[in-house]
């Protein structure tokens, strides 16, 4: 939906991280921009296109890890294809239903999960979603802030090395006030994004 040009603008200006929402659209761009650039899959995945994903050679981290299965699952086929993945797990900290995202009380557990029994996935971090409000709350930031202690306390992960990717383009700014290492901001850069057709 967004093309591939946008990209190679911003690349132009130095920009090399960039993120896509849709497998596909991941995969088209991917082999339409230099391969420096380094993709960061920040929609929900479904178990069904992992394989898809992974092969897209410079993809860099996929943000959305939020269940056992969809770790294990993108183990196993990085072990097929003899290469490794930094995943960050996506934490819902807003309870709304439709957002994914574990749990923040079970964020340890799948961390864990990730470190012990996944040995081709290199946990990068933690990332959410903050609730949808017209004036920027800090709640969900808190509990992920919170999240990340957690799993420093608990597992004894050092995570000023890991990413904290929380805050989009209606609340970045305070999103990095509170601790934020990542920011998702493609509508402030390219504009909103049109409702995909059904």
């Amino acid at each position: 939906l967004k093309p591939a040009e946008m990209v190679l603008e911003a690349y132009k200006l130095g920009q090399r991280h960039f993120g896509e929402n849709y497998v596909q659209e991941l995969v088209v761009k991917s082999a339409e921009v230099p391969s420096d650039v380094r993709w960061h899959f920040i929609g929900h995945l479904q178990s069904n296109k992992c394989r898809q994903v992974l092969g897209v050679k410079n993809l860099y981290v996929v943000e959305t890890v939020d269940s056992k299965k969809l770790a294990n699952n993108l183990n196993r086929i990085c072990g097929e294809m003899k290469r490794s993945l930094m995943v960050y797990v996506q934490v819902n900290t807003s309870g709304e239903t439709q957002k994914f995202g574990v749990p923040p009380e079970n964020c340890v557990g799948l961390v864990k999960h990730i470190v012990t029994e996944c040995k081709n996935l290199d946990f990068g971090g933690l990332m959410t979603i903050g609730d949808y409000s017209p004036t920027p709350k800090p709640d969900c930031f808190e509990r992920l802030l919170n999240c990340s202690k957690a799993v420093e306390t608990d597992l004894k992960i050092d995570m000023k090395t890991k990413a904290l990717s929380m805050g989009m383009s209606a609340d970045f700014e305070l999103a990095i006030e509170m601790g934020s290492t990542s920011v998702r901001v493609g509508s402030a850069l390219f504009g909103a994004r049109p409702p995909k057709k059904e």
